[in-house]
């Protein structure tokens, strides 16, 4: 039994029988078992109680133990001044000063299934894709489970996005130009790329991005790539470079995106060069991509994208590369971009337009196919198919903030297989 677990059952009203009494044999009802207090102070708050026929309202604390009262230092905290009743697991000694205050304390050993603590026990302790891999169903799924991730997976990232808004006066534009550049970094340049294009005011890409030589040479000079030209068309870029930096005064931070552990088409050289094309290509960027209505749309916005002529034949400055084609945008990628960048940010732009479309975002994630990763491979050995990107999402999410972390209590999967077994 853990404390969290006991707050758990006391909350969802998970007993054998309700037939309570305190430890002096005094009937008590529950008459409201109050709300349950994440934050200080008891856990549950504005509860009611009847006890000797006096009706009390109050808040509630729990413990395992009744001695933990002591070992937690309540007895000085002014928040617990109003308790009504003191809920224990296993009433190991008398609680003086709660006696004297008249309040009662109910132990509960006696009216939980022991089964429950059992699962529990092996719910957070074995060692498994997921805790409960043994005893999972997709039947235990809740009703628009999915939709409730992606709901709190884009109200994070709209917390994300109103402190980059804020800092950047509510341009949504270079917020949009900022987030990009993470994305096309992947994990290994993702911060890198975004603090390249955070070096640089948004005003100046827009006063420049009718020219793709400038551009690339900006996110080149600012990478550091540049110093020591080795061809002709780097002798250009460091000339273009050199006078942008002087026109505009960029500072002499220098950002060195890494080639370690990545493959030759997911270069920074390649990738940022793309970026450029992207800037260049759509010059109402930003315009374009909030008023996209379907999937398609935005596909179209990226698909034709890809890096400049010199980088056919090459992946890195100077060195010819046997392969020689053009390079663009995977359909992989360009889903990535969309899901991790374009969707959050246009659901931000509708809370700040204050419109409330969020079936259309939905949407959107219906719409685009479900991604491939080890995390979904696993929940499909479960028996779990993803159809869309709004599943598999979905998913990926509930893995790494309930999962992984085994916060079994806060699932709705989780709360449906320990109501089973309350039922065995």
């Amino acid at each position: 039994m853990t404390e969290k677990l006991l707050q758990y059952l006391w909350n969802y009203k998970i007993f054998n029988n309700f037939d309570f009494k305190d430890i002096d044999g005094n009937a008590i009802e529950i008459l409201e078992f109050g709300t349950w207090n994440t934050d200080a102070g008891p856990d549950f708050l504005r509860a009611i109680i009847k006890i000797n026929g006096l009706v009390l309202a109050g808040n509630i604390e729990l413990h395992v133990k009744s001695s933990d009262w002591i070992f937690h230092h309540h007895s000085k905290d002014p928040n617990y001044k109003n308790m009504i009743l003191h809920v224990v697991f296993y009433n190991d000694i008398d609680i003086d000063e709660l006696k004297i205050k008249n309040v009662p304390t109910l132990e509960l050993k006696h009216h939980i299934d022991e089964k429950i603590i059992d699962k529990y026990g092996k719910l957070v302790n074995e060692s498994h894709f997921i805790a409960c891999e043994n005893v999972f169903s997709k039947n235990a799924i809740p009703i628009h489970f999915h939709e409730q991730n992606i709901l709190k997976k884009l109200e994070e990232k709209s917390l994300e996005l109103e402190k980059s808004l804020e800092k950047y006066t509510y341009n949504f534009e270079a917020v949009l130009f900022h987030n990009l550049a993470y994305s096309f970094g992947l994990k290994v340049n993702a911060l890198l790329f975004k603090q390249i294009a955070e070096n640089v005011d948004f005003s100046i890409i827009n006063k420049i991005r009718q020219n793709v030589t400038q551009l690339e040479a900006l996110l080149f000079g600012i990478s550091g790539w540049l110093d020591t030209p080795q061809d002709h068309q780097m002798q250009i870029w460091k000339r273009e470079f050199d006078f942008i930096k002087v026109k505009f005064k960029i500072s002499d931070i220098i950002i060195h995106p890494k080639f370690l552990r990545l493959r030759p088409p997911n270069f920074p050289t390649i990738r940022l060069s793309q970026l450029a094309n992207l800037y260049h290509t759509h010059q109402n960027l930003f315009s374009k991509i909030i008023h996209t209505k379907n999937s398609s749309e935005l596909f179209d916005i990226f698909s034709k994208i890809k890096a400049t002529e010199y980088w056919n034949n090459h992946f890195n400055f100077g060195k010819i590369s046997k392969v020689d084609q053009p390079k663009g945008l995977s359909k992989d990628f360009i889903e990535l971009i969309i899901l991790n960048t374009v969707l959050p940010l246009k659901y931000k732009y509708q809370q700040y337009q204050g419109e409330d479309n969020i079936d259309t975002i939905l949407d959107f994630y219906k719409s685009i196919s479900a991604e491939k990763n080890s995390i979904i491979n696993n929940w499909r050995q479960l028996g779990l198919k993803t159809k869309n990107a709004l599943e598999s999402q979905s998913l990926i999410y509930h893995f790494r903030h309930s999962c992984e972390t085994k916060k079994c209590l806060n699932c709705g999967i989780g709360l449906k297989i320990l109501k089973e077994s309350a039922n065995v």
